[in-house]
């Protein structure tokens, strides 16, 4: 007969991990193949399906936080702002509203959508009838409408940029292996010689070593890629490599802490059980949410500047 302690024993860190990370790359597999596949419909169609989904669940586990804070927030208008706003962008972004010739004219889409929202927030606190905490209730669920879908959007951003000839998909896989590479470097040299803790209140696995590792392991990554696909990556040189390599595996790092501090102030371990035995979307995402932007923003602004 099995010991019920052995039995009920939660999986290593080093089975989460590896889970995580089976999962990312399962998933963003999925996309990249509809993104790869030479079909522009059918790549168009899988690519907005999968942003809209993950936009959703995600929206769902990170209200879902805020309730588990005792907090409150209108969680269907932010989920369905959240959708909306991820539409919103892949219309303009493929030309289907025939205004996608400047990246400007996306972001003023984003702000315009961002400014209606909040005054979408106060009437619907106008008209609620129970609840009477209303900053609260509008910035949580105005900072869920940005923590998720408007960071999101910048992947979409990123695979449509325009005036590279299509090559936006590639700058999309390129952030997210080196991000993949940061939090598998992290989490090896971490466990291998880690002793000096970061942030224990936050984080007590996260290791100075580990952020060390992170930053070789990540630069070396995008290194190896901009060398191979260097003629599908307008602008991109060592040079650039090198430096997004650093900032890309320290904001992954950033990334990962934020979304520590939000599940240990709501009291749980993951952000929801969307994949059982590992974990929500949110987990999957940390540490991607925010590089998504910065990697837009290099791109945008140096790689294709004239």
């Amino acid at each position: 007969m099995s010991d019920p302690a052995v039995a009920t024993q939660p999986p290593s860190k080093a089975k989460v991990f590896f889970r995580r990370l089976t999962s990312t790359v399962i998933l963003w597999t999925i996309v990249l193949a509809g993104m790869f596949s030479g079909n522009k419909l059918i790549a168009d169609s899988v690519f907005a399906l999968f942003m809209v989904v993950l936009a959703c669940v995600g929206l769902m586990e990170f209200y879902g936080l805020v309730e588990k804070r005792n907090l409150v927030c209108f969680k269907a208008f932010g989920i369905l702002a959240g959708v909306l706003l991820m539409i919103g962008t892949f219309l303009h972004v493929t030309g289907r509203l025939g205004i996608h010739d400047t990246p400007a004219r996306v972001n003023d889409f984003e702000t315009s959508f961002l400014i209606l929202f909040v005054l979408g927030l106060c009437v619907r606190q106008f008209v609620a009838r129970h609840n009477t905490a209303g900053i609260l209730a509008i910035s949580t669920t105005l900072f869920g409408l940005m923590y998720v879908p408007w960071l999101l959007n910048f992947i979409q951003k990123i695979n449509f940029f325009p005036g590279i000839h299509d090559h936006g998909k590639y700058y999309v896989l390129y952030f997210m292996l080196v991000t993949k590479f940061s939090d598998s470097g992290a989490y090896a040299v971490g466990s291998l010689i880690g002793k000096h803790k970061m942030i224990p209140r936050i984080s007590p696995a996260k290791t100075w070593e580990g952020f060390g590792g992170a930053l070789v392991v990540a630069t070396g990554a995008s290194l190896v890629y901009a060398h191979y696909f260097a003629d599908k990556m307008p602008g991109m040189t060592p040079l650039h490599a090198v430096v997004l390599g650093v900032v890309l595996s320290s904001t992954a790092v950033i990334g990962d802490l934020i979304e520590s501090l939000f599940k240990r102030e709501a009291g749980v371990k993951d952000s929801g059980n969307f994949f059982p035995g590992i974990g929500g979307i949110l987990d999957l995402l940390d540490s991607l949410l925010f590089n998504a932007p910065i990697m837009y923003l290099y791109l945008r602004h140096i790689l294709t500047h004239p």
